[in-house]
């Protein structure tokens, strides 16, 4: 775990209790204002491989003073990235079949901040005491209840709910969510797997949220998740303005 002056911010992965392998990846890179995490798609082969290209790739960036010129790289960054893992990795006698990943990015530039995402990892803010999800998940339990207008309960009985909708790697044209926030001072940011959220409601995970510091909250964090099943991969990069 990491901690810097310019922003405070904290990062940890783990593999879980039952898996393997670690198929999660993070950015957490505070002097530079990029944070990101990518759960590669379980099930399939190259899971790993997929969401640390994403990270590498992300990291090579040149660092640019200006937001919008740095979404706009980190978007195209996303689709070159979509298209070597679509059209090259998976045509490969090592990683046949979807070699892919979700993935979260938060920039964050003075009082301005830009969240960028596929798939169903998840990017929430604590503000005021008070939890927000900036991110909508793009998955099959998400569509089902905006287009049937059913709870997420019902969705979730769906044998495919878990199903992504949009990954890197999934298919040739990425379709990349965006979106802006203003930054006010004391906002604390989380960036995770679904290996993490699921193992928490609202109320607890505000309750980690307001600890003193970064560090603190993974600490809270993990603890909760690993004290149960921890049947998936998990990640989490906090990061407090």
């Amino acid at each position: 775990m990491q901690e810097s002056a310019l922003w405070r911010s904290a990062a940890r992965t783990h593999p879980g209790k039952t898996r393997a392998r670690n198929e999660d990846a993070f950015l957490d890179c505070p002097q530079g204002g990029m944070w990101a995490v990518a759960d590669g798609m379980g099930g399939h082969s190259g899971g790993d491989i997929a969401s640390q290209l994403i990270v590498a790739n992300l990291t090579e960036l040149p660092v640019c003073r200006d937001l919008d010129q740095r979404s706009k790289a980190v978007r195209q960054c996303l689709r070159w990235t979509n298209r070597r893992l679509s059209q090259e990795l998976t045509v490969t006698d090592h990683h046949p079949g979807i070699t892919g990943s979700t993935v979260v990015v938060l920039l964050l530039q003075g009082n301005r901040g830009v969240c960028i995402w596929a798939g169903d990892s998840r990017c929430y803010l604590w503000r005021g005491r008070r939890l927000y999800q900036l991110t909508k998940d793009h998955s099959l339990q998400q569509q089902l209840m905006d287009t049937q207008h059913i709870s997420r309960d019902e969705a979730g009985a769906h044998p495919a709910a878990k199903a992504l909708t949009r990954a890197v790697g999934a298919a040739p044209e990425l379709k990349l969510e965006v979106l802006e926030l203003d930054v006010h001072p004391g906002d604390t940011f989380l960036l995770c797997s679904d290996g993490l959220y699921q193992g928490f409601g609202a109320l607890a995970l505000g309750n980690a949220l307001s600890l003193t510091s970064p560090c603190k909250v993974l600490e809270q964090l993990f603890d909760v998740v690993l004290r149960g099943p921890a049947r998936d991969n998990l990640t989490a990069v906090v990061i407090r303005a």
